[in-house]
Parts: structure tokens; sequence; C-alpha cells
């Protein structure tokens, strides 16, 4: 642990404190405290990175949520082929990103895309999908990729509730949308909020794809903070700046994990008296 995440994790946390280029052993930077934190704030991209990066992943996560968790709910019964149907539900997952990326933008491109082709056939003006629809198309890319991580964690929980409840509320009278909002959804929260707060992690540091598709652009429209850093720390070789961007995502990304966690115990309590009152009843 010591080795594999503490020093890696403190190393940066010090060179965030210096002056440090590629070319320099840590030793040999300058010390300039706060003043990388300081330059951040007063710096316009890396404002509008933050925001783009806020927007992307609350978009990405909350219709990704919604879509993960109605198809669990809608392939969790016994029909012929649902294995077959699961099973290709979770292939884009299994893609790597930089080939998702590469197969995205030829779909967006411009003339021989094949959205836009589509468009033709129907008599409908072409859409600019990388220019001012930039954002938009990247986030319909990552929910195709990651909306079946949802559905498979989600369909665990699912599985895995207890029957004695769902049958108790059958035979006093509950369909099935009062099942679902009253009974599965409740015992299935604190599963779907460590689900949600995986699937955010990782939206905040997502960069493959985004590289791949548009490279930050038009202008800085698709610029996350994942990609901002990599910028920083590569093409304007400022390796301090650098960390102290990923230590700014890394308390962001501590706080949402704090408070979802918090939200997760409080959660736990409120299931585990839905199952006490649900076994009383029995």
């Amino acid at each position: 642990m010591i080795i594999a995440l503490f020093y890696p994790l403190l190393y940066m946390i010090w060179g965030s404190f210096r002056r440090w280029s590629p070319s320099q052993q840590i030793g040999e930077t300058e010390f300039v405290g706060l003043r990388n934190y300081i330059s951040l704030w007063n710096d316009p991209n890396f404002a509008e990175s933050m925001g783009v990066t806020l927007k992307f992943a609350v978009s990405v996560v909350t219709i990704e949520m919604l879509l993960g968790v109605g198809l669990a709910l809608l392939l969790d019964r016994n029909i012929r082929g649902m294995s077959v149907l699961r099973t290709l539900f979770i292939l884009p997952m299994m893609i790597a990103p930089v080939v998702v990326g590469l197969m995205w933008r030829y779909m967006y491109h411009p003339t021989i895309g094949t959205f836009n082709r589509f468009l033709d056939t129907i008599g409908v003006e072409r859409v600019d999908w990388l220019g001012q629809n930039a954002l938009m198309s990247v986030i319909i890319a990552d929910i195709w990729q990651w909306t079946p991580f949802i559905f498979i964690l989600s369909l665990a929980a699912l599985q895995s509730l207890p029957q004695s409840a769902l049958e108790a509320s059958r035979i006093d009278g509950a369909t099935g949308w009062q099942q679902i909002w009253h009974i599965k959804i409740p015992l299935m929260m604190p599963v779907l909020i460590v689900t949600c707060l995986l699937r955010l992690i990782d939206a905040f540091k997502v960069l493959e794809v985004i590289l791949v598709m548009t490279e930050g652009g038009p202008g800085l429209s698709t610029e996350i903070l994942a990609l901002r850093i990599s910028r920083t720390a590569t093409e304007f070789r400022e390796l301090g700046v650098a960390a102290a961007m990923s230590n700014y995502l890394l308390i962001l990304l501590m706080l949402l994990t704090a408070a979802m966690f918090t939200y997760t115990k409080l959660q736990e309590v409120r299931a585990n008296r839905l199952r006490m009152a649900v076994e009383a009843d029995d």
C-alpha cells in the first residue's frame, strides 16, 4: 500500500508545490508554495475545463443511471433468449476506449459519417456533430459505452432482492409500478448509490474517447479537466501546475465520495427497516 498508493500520492502533492518541468529532477525544482494553486483560480481556461467536466459528468451519469436501471427492470424476467440479450447489452463496455472514440468519430464524420448519410436519406439537413454539437456527441458516445455497466450492476441488485418482500407486496395487492417504486428501488438504493459513485468518479477522469474524437475542441468546448491536466504536463511542460489540477480534482472527488457514502449509510438503515417490517408482517 505504501509503495503502490501512498508514495505516488505524496509525490504528486509535493510536486504541486514546486515549479517543475519534465527535464528536472524533483530535487532540482524551486519551491513555490501555493503559487500553482492560486494561479489556477485566476485561469479562465481552468475554470472552463472544470465547468465542461461538471456538465459532462452530471449529464452522462444521470442518463446512464436512468437507462441502466430501466433496462435492468425491463429484463429482470424469464424470457427465451434473455441470456443472449444480456450478453449483447454489455458488449460496448468491453471495447477499448480508443476504439470507441475512433468508431464514433467516423460515424460523426460530416460527409461520410453514418448519421449524416442517414439524415440525407430522410431529407434532413446534415448536423455538425463534432462542431457546434461536440459536447452532446461525446456524451452520446459515453452513454452508449457505459450504460451497460449500470445495467449489469442494477440487474445483479434486482436478482438479489429478498423474494419475501415482493411476495408480501403481491399479496397486499401492489401493482407492478408500486413494487418498483416502494419495494425494488428502495431495497436497491445502497447498490445504486455505490454504482453511481463509481461511474461518477470514472466520468470525471475520462480521457481517451474525448481525446480521439475531438481533442478537446472546438475551442475548449469538450476539454474536460483530465485532458487539460494531460496537456499541461506534456505540451506546456508544467508538471507542478498539472499536479495542482490533479489535487483539485482529487479533493472534489473525495468530497463527492464522502457525501455519497454518508447517504448510502442512511439508505442502508432505511432498507434494513423495510426488510424488518416485511418480515414482521410475514
